[in-house]
């Protein structure tokens, strides 16, 4: 199963390496991966593979959420069927 990761925060060094580091602790794997700076405003959104993850999905949110606020950034994990129903036009 694929979820989509997205980050939102202040920019500052480590943010990637930080949020990559969590998810690999969890065993889940990167697919793909697009970030950018706007205004001081770090963004990201990764796709990325779930189905080895070493606990369940809504742990995984709930534990993603936590390390976010600990880091200073909103982190949001979604499954990416759910994902791409939220944002179709």
């Amino acid at each position: 199963m694929k979820a989509i990761v997205t980050v939102v925060g202040k920019d500052r060094v480590g943010i990637i390496a930080g949020v990559c580091t969590a998810l690999a602790e969890f065993n889940v794997n990167v697919l793909d991966i697009s970030q950018t700076v706007m205004q001081g405003y770090f963004t990201m959104m990764m796709a990325t593979e779930v189905s080895q993850c070493n606990v369940p999905l809504a742990e995984l949110v709930t534990r993603m959420d936590e390390i976010g606020k600990d880091m200073g950034l909103s982190i949001r994990v979604q499954r990416e069927d759910i994902f791409e129903a939220m944002h179709r036009i």
